[in-house]
């Protein structure tokens, strides 16, 4: 007889989440499981460099003294705790968790994971033929300096942990739905190839890793959302069949619909196949209910087997980078933001700079009425091998606050030189990935599928062309208004490397309508303008309603090099839909 669904909770999208999450979770209801995610790719930069410092502290502190606030009632009810807060260093955050709960008389069964992480067989692995092609790119990793490279592990060793009787299990580098997939096959028994369970999970996992991102947070339509000053963390209902039930607990702000969980579902993807080291999910197949109040339904998702490569990230120490800003007011911003350009360019010996940016954001109004209101912005950003570089153009900038256009100031206390990297996503053949689960004394490997039917290509397939120009259907011949194109549709958007993902969904099938024929590449590059230059991928969701783009190489060499004011991409959509269109009265009113 197949076992009830099991309840899996989310209480951490990143590291810095609300710390009181977790003990809200464990409070508000009734859950099995406790997960959090902690590893944003910028995130185990981060981590190297405090391990540089100490060289146990390559963890997320965070988990830990959230453990310290739930793992007794934890343990008194039964409630299993999975979390990639392990970072670089799975074991050392196994041992501070240990000593919280011998501090507070606990003896919980403490797992962690490990196999992901491959620095230091790197130089063997090079030896054996792998150049660590970039994915984007295609340029071999050569002999760059890596601070960290960490392989994208699949969720049967959490599955295996659990197996084993923990009650905790601290991972590295695993994909973020694996934290959902690895306790779903625990408690349903799946088979490795079971993969239209694998890939419902897969989708659940994706829908729950951002936390309050699937409750409203980030929500293009807020002013919808009860509660949005406190929003609840997700739920998954998870069924033996893989489908699932996004829900939070009743006494919880926020609001699970199927805008929220489309929004959340279309973060940070690509094409219809949605790609894990343990089993590929269709997006194209997804089917979403509002079955009641705050509960959405996921259902016929269709799996198949995984890739035979394993994705690897790489981040690679690149130097040091600076930003300085100037101020622009009034009147003849372009002119003034190139004198001084010019100015600054015959003072300086460009060949001392990796590279050097000048990023004018204008943002004046006609006859404004605000000081503010007339300032725009030159943003100098300088990176190079060393601090001292980068400290003489701060001084030289200095220099001409008497000497160049009218009006200019500059900021204070913002342009202090700091290190910097280079994200750098690879392949590596799965065979070569060997993932290990310790449960106290006990090591031992971890039985993964082998994925043998899709070839090395890990990335998603060619994208949708353009659509070809269609006859206007008749009730597409009202009235229209040019309004925001945020008046009839949401978005969602988000950093992936150096690339930059942008979803669009409507609210009804004539709203999808107009998005499937207008919605096209020339349409976004036209009103993102900043976009023209750059190669854009574009998939259709006609399940999702929704349309995707991903914008190749927007955000340079990922989050932590990059010079854009938002290097996550994170404003992205709300740009886009506050961008004006002529729209059909009847889309208005979805």
């Amino acid at each position: 007889m197949p076992q009830p669904p099991i309840r899996i909770a989310n209480c951490s999208g990143f590291y810095g989440d609300r710390l009181s999450a977790a003990k809200e979770m464990v409070t508000g209801g009734p859950i099995d499981v406790l997960t959090g995610d902690w590893l944003a790719e910028l995130t185990m930069l981060i981590l190297a460099k405090n391990r540089l410092r100490d060289p146990k502290a390559g963890y997320a502190r965070t988990f830990v003294t959230q453990m310290e606030q739930v793992m007794g009632e934890c343990l008194e009810r039964g409630i299993r705790v999975v979390s990639n807060a392990g970072g670089l260093e799975p074991a050392a955050c196994a041992q501070a968790v240990g000593t919280v709960a011998q501090r507070l008389g606990l003896a919980p069964r403490i797992a962690y994971v490990e196999g992901d992480d491959i620095l230091d067989r790197l130089d063997e692995l090079k030896g054996a033929g792998i150049e660590f092609a970039n994915l984007e790119t295609g340029e071999a990793l050569g002999s760059r300096r890596v601070m960290t490279a960490n392989v994208y592990l699949g969720g049967w060793g959490i599955t295996e942990a659990l197996a084993a009787g923990a009650d905790i299990v601290i991972t590295g580098r695993v994909t973020d739905a694996s934290l959902t997939m690895g306790p779903a096959a625990w408690h349903h028994g799946w088979s490795t190839d079971a993969w239209n369970q694998l890939a419902g999970a897969l989708v659940a996992g994706h829908v729950l890793e951002c936390g309050t991102q699937a409750t409203g947070g980030n929500y293009s339509f807020f002013r919808e959302i009860d509660r949005l000053e406190h929003p609840g963390f997700p739920i998954a209902e998870i069924a033996a069949d893989g489908s699932a039930v996004i829900t939070k607990h009743p006494d919880h702000g926020g609001m699970v619909s199927i805008g929220t969980v489309t929004a959340q579902l279309l973060y940070e993807i690509s094409g219809h196949r949605y790609l894990n080291p343990d089993v590929v999910a269709h997006f194209d197949s997804i089917d979403l209910e509002q079955v009641a109040p705050n509960r959405v339904r996921i259902s016929g998702t269709i799996g198949s087997p995984p890739p035979t490569t394993a994705k690897v990230a790489i981040n690679c120490d690149s130097g040091y980078r600076s930003t300085n800003t100037v101020y622009l007011t009034g009147l003849d911003i372009a002119p003034k933001a190139q004198v001084f350009e010019d100015t600054l360019r015959t003072q300086l010996d460009q060949d001392d700079f990796d590279s050097i940016e000048f990023r004018l954001e204008e943002r004046t109004h006609d006859d404004p009425q605000t000081n503010v209101a007339a300032m725009s912005e030159l943003r100098i950003v300088a990176k190079a091998g060393t601090t001292r570089v980068l400290d003489s153009l701060s001084r030289i900038i200095t220099e001409l606050a008497l000497a160049t256009y009218p009006g200019v100031f500059m900021s204070v206390g913002s342009n202090t030189p700091h290190a910097y990297g280079i994200y750098w996503p690879a392949l590596i053949p799965s065979e070569l990935v060997h993932q290990e689960v310790v449960v106290g004394d006990t090591r031992h490997g971890v039985r993964e599928f082998r994925g043998t039917r899709m070839g090395a290509d890990h990335r998603a397939p060619a994208p949708n062309q353009d659509p070809a120009p269609c006859p206007t259907p008749t009730n597409r011949t009202l009235r229209q208004q040019r309004v925001p194109l945020g008046r009839a549709f949401g978005a969602r958007s988000g950093d992936k490397g150096g690339n930059a993902n942008l979803g669009i969904w409507a609210r009804s099938d004539a709203g999808y309508a107009w998005l499937s024929t207008k919605m096209t590449i020339e349409c976004l590059r036209e009103l993102l303008p900043e976009v023209q230059p750059l190669a854009i991928e574009r998939y259709e969701f006609a399940n999702l309603r929704a349309v995707n783009f991903v914008i190749v190489g927007l955000l340079g060499e990922g989050v932590a090099s990059s010079s854009r004011l938002d290097a996550q991409a994170k404003s992205l959509g709300e740009w886009l839909r506050a961008r004006y269109v002529d729209l059909p009265e009847e889309l208005l009113n979805d």
